[in-house]
């Protein structure tokens, strides 16, 4: 092609990894069109943000890129180029601030995502950037043919032809709001390999009784720590909340963990936690308190007046202790500080924050350009990763779709479409 002939980018997925990729390619001077299926983009951002836009976190970097477990390494590169430090600066230059709250997460000042994704599709937009909505991606038409690809339209099928094609098409949780997973068996039939899509901070399901779930279903929990070993004997302890459900439980708590508690069912077939409904409080205190003579109050007015165990929590106690454990002063401390709960099964995926699986990194080079079909691009959550909460996934997927856009420009490079260029943020 000749280059005097402005390059062409097709971005099928308007989440944060496509429309990343769509600003990085705009701003070094390629035509950009995105598709969507859903009526607008950023949906799963939106609603992600809702409560408080925790857009990455001020954690050192060893212990970031942790989070990302067995492949910290595939994510390292695109973090080494586009960080949490890179992200805040980006953010700062649509104009809005950010802050690091307690917790080291990191916040836009307001904590809403709207601001940020207006102001954001507005430069867009201003730099050419063009939108198709309702726009749902069928494959291609010709096998021989990776950058020509269909789409179902409000006006019937339309045949797509770019120069490069950008797959950033989400992982398999919500939906609703345009992540299903439906691109998996169009990869799958073109030989991409992919892994079975997954929950990924998840809730997961356990045995309730009728009375406790009609009781205390939508109760958070609150000062609690969990403590989880797994099959190596490694024993995993974090505090905080989650929420009680009709089916099991879910919450910041859970999710933190989920990736184990899923291996481990997957394995085992349940996962057994430890509860402590009293972090704080030394287990010989705890026994100390609960056997001072309780004279002809009810053992629940006296474990609330002596140690505070009221509510969900004395609900919780009573669903999981025996009649033998409450007949004993020792065991019932035991129980306090470490009470047993199997968990079942996890939550089903559209239920899930987001999810694990997708392609293989196996199948992308060090681009993200899938290796049999030249041209032809992955990022964001589609891709074979996963991560907790507090910023990581969106850092992430920010991160990954910057990576993909450069990918694509080297690439275009390579082939002669453009010049080689020092590429632009």
């Amino acid at each position: 092609m000749s280059k005097n002939v402005t390059p062409t980018a097709v971005i099928i997925g308007g989440g944060p990894a496509g429309l990343m990729a769509a600003e990085t390619l705009i701003n070094n001077g390629l035509q950009v069109d995105v598709y969507d299926a859903m009526p607008s983009v950023g949906r799963k951002f939106l609603l992600a943000g809702k409560g408080g836009m925790n857009i990455t976190h001020s954690e050192p970097r060893s212990p970031f890129l942790a989070r990302y477990r067995s492949h910290s390494a595939d994510i390292e590169p695109m973090l080494n180029t586009f960080g949490p430090d890179e992200l805040r600066t980006w953010v700062h230059g649509l104009g809005i601030d950010t802050f690091v709250g307690t917790s080291g997460r990191v916040f836009p000042v307001g904590m809403k995502a709207a601001p940020l994704l207006r102001t954001w599709l507005h430069r867009m937009r201003e730099a050419g950037v063009r939108f198709h909505m309702r726009h749902r991606w069928l494959g291609w038409k010709n096998p021989e043919c990776h950058r020509q690809v269909r789409f179902a339209t409000p006006e019937g099928e339309q045949l797509i032809e770019a120069d490069i094609v950008l797959l950033a098409l989400g992982g398999g949780s919500w939906a609703r709001l345009g992540s299903d997973g439906a691109w998996m068996p169009l990869l799958a039939e073109r030989g991409i390999p992919v892994a079975p899509l997954q929950p990924s901070n998840c809730g997961f399901s356990t045995n309730w009784s009728e009375h406790f779930r009609d009781r205390f279903a939508g109760h958070p929990l609150t000062s609690i720590a969990l403590a989880f070993k797994d099959e190596n004997g490694t024993i995993t302890r974090r505090k905080g909340q989650f929420v009680v459900t009709q089916n099991g439980i879910e919450g910041s708590l859970i999710y933190a963990i989920s990736a184990l508690l899923r291996d481990q069912i997957s394995a085992d077939g349940n996962a057994l936690i430890h509860l402590d409904l009293l972090p704080d409080w030394a287990p010989q205190r705890v026994l100390d308190e609960i056997s001072r003579p309780r004279g002809s109050r009810s053992i629940a007015s006296h474990l609330q007046s002596r140690i505070g165990i009221h509510g969900v929590k004395a609900g919780l106690l009573r669903e999981l202790a025996s009649a033998q454990d409450f007949s004993d002063p020792s065991r019932l401390a035991s129980c306090i500080k470490t009470l047993p709960l199997h968990l079942l099964a996890t939550r089903p995926l559209d239920e899930a924050i987001s999810s694990a699986g997708g392609v293989l990194f196996t199948a992308c080079d060090a681009h993200l350009m899938l290796q049999s079909m030249p041209g032809v691009f992955c990022a964001g959550e589609m891709l074979d990763w996963e991560a907790p909460t507090g910023g990581y996934l969106l850092t992430a997927c920010f991160a990954s779709g910057r990576t993909a856009a450069l990918g694509a420009l080297a690439w275009l490079a390579e082939q002669n479409f453009i010049q080689q260029i020092d590429y632009q943020n």
